[in-house]
């Protein structure tokens, strides 16, 4: 049964439970965290939820729960899309894509 979260906290909040503490952030076709820098070939999606804003298109987002292929990090990356969207990289961009 696939679950979906009312809101993109409750998102976060119940990934956290599930084992991903990692926040992360891009950099061209790196997810960086305080501890590592995983470029786009090191980790996978597990993933994603999207939020659409019912009167803002600000409030557009992506939630992706994402395990680096090692196994030795998961955490979670919180993107805008549509106007409020975060410029990426080409590859970075298609990678993200796949899962939405």
């Amino acid at each position: 049964m696939e679950v979906h979260y009312d809101t993109v906290s409750n998102a976060i909040e119940a990934l956290r439970k599930q084992g991903f503490t990692t926040d992360f952030n891009i950099e061209g076709n790196y997810l960086v965290s305080e501890k590592n820098r995983l470029h786009l070939d090191d980790f996978s999606i597990v993933d994603v939820y999207r939020y659409e804003g019912n009167t803002d298109p600000a409030d557009e987002a992506a939630v992706y729960a994402i395990a680096s292929n090692d196994g030795k990090e998961k955490g979670v990356l919180v993107t805008g899309y549509g106007v409020s969207s975060d410029p990426l990289s080409t590859e970075m961009l298609q990678k993200l894509s796949v899962h939405q």
